[in-house]
């Protein structure tokens, strides 16, 4: 007598596994052994972006107060605000209303971004005033833009024309980084420099046109070390290249009247025995 499983009283025993059919990861193109798919990870919403352009502010900059202080009065966060808005409708085809957001956060915050620049987490532009970001300009996460900043074009044709910043580049005051160049994770651009070549990641680039540079002080990051906030500790090139020049200079003086003196000296002899 053959007997089915013995059940025990408040177990339940689970139903058999049913076996795939012959050809069913064929059909499906998938492999017996492989292991489940992971789904792509969902991007930011706009709202999630602008909650951290906020928040990013208070590590940034030390004036920053409070956050109803950073929503109310700070341009450069209302200019991403309402990027933010017409980026979102642009990249839905709606680009009248897109062109007519941006235009008006050009308005009232004298930043000027084309809906169509894509910007990642956390941007901060500091000062914000006077900052152009033009449309196939590409921005990473936990960039910096300081007053007068102008990521620009140098051709009229269609396609890339804007230069693309990775993660963690800080921007100073009044820098121009023109044309379709990438600037390195981390780099540093100088105030009133203009960048108009590739520049290899955690540099610092100074000067016009920009010439890549090595920090002379030690640099100090903030929060997870992808921030450098010392914009200002830069070595100069052009002013080391006047400062030797200023040397040489006092050095040659010197010499011309260590010379002189010599031949002063030389010639004392003959006139007085001429007299």
């Amino acid at each position: 007598m053959i007997m089915g499983p013995r059940r025990w009283r408040g177990t339940k025993v689970p139903p058999p596994a049913l076996a795939a059919p012959p050809g069913a990861a064929a059909l499906t193109g998938a492999s017996p052994s492989a292991p489940p798919s992971t789904l792509p990870s969902t991007p930011p919403s706009t709202w999630q972006l602008i909650r951290e352009d906020v928040a990013c502010v208070k590590a940034r900059d030390p004036a920053a107060r409070n956050t109803a202080e950073i929503v109310l009065t700070y341009p450069g966060v209302h200019a991403i605000i309402w990027h933010r808005l017409a980026s979102r409708l642009w990249r839905r085809g709606i680009k009248f209303p897109a062109r007519f957001l941006s235009w008006l956060g050009r308005f009232l915050t004298n930043v000027d971004i084309h809906p169509g620049a894509t910007i990642g987490r956390r941007f901060f532009i500091d000062h914000g005033a006077g900052v152009v970001i033009g449309e196939t300009a590409e921005v990473g996460n936990d960039v910096t833009l300081y007053h007068g900043v102008t990521l620009g074009g140098t051709s009229w044709t269609a396609g890339k024309r804007h230069p693309t910043l990775k993660d963690g580049v800080l921007v100073g005051a009044g820098a121009k980084i023109l044309g379709p160049i990438t600037v390195g994770a981390g780099c540093r651009v100088g105030a009133n420099s203009v960048v108009i070549e590739d520049v290899p990641p955690n540099m610092t680039v100074v000067g016009i046109p920009g010439k890549v540079v090595k920090a002379l002080a030690e640099r100090r990051k903030l929060g997870d070390g992808r921030i450098d906030l010392e914009h200002h500790l830069m070595p100069d090139p052009v002013g080391e290249a006047i400062v030797s020049l200023l040397d040489r200079i006092e050095f040659l003086e010197a010499r011309l009247t260590h010379l002189q003196g010599d031949l002063h000296r030389t010639r004392s002899p003959a006139a007085d025995a001429a007299a």
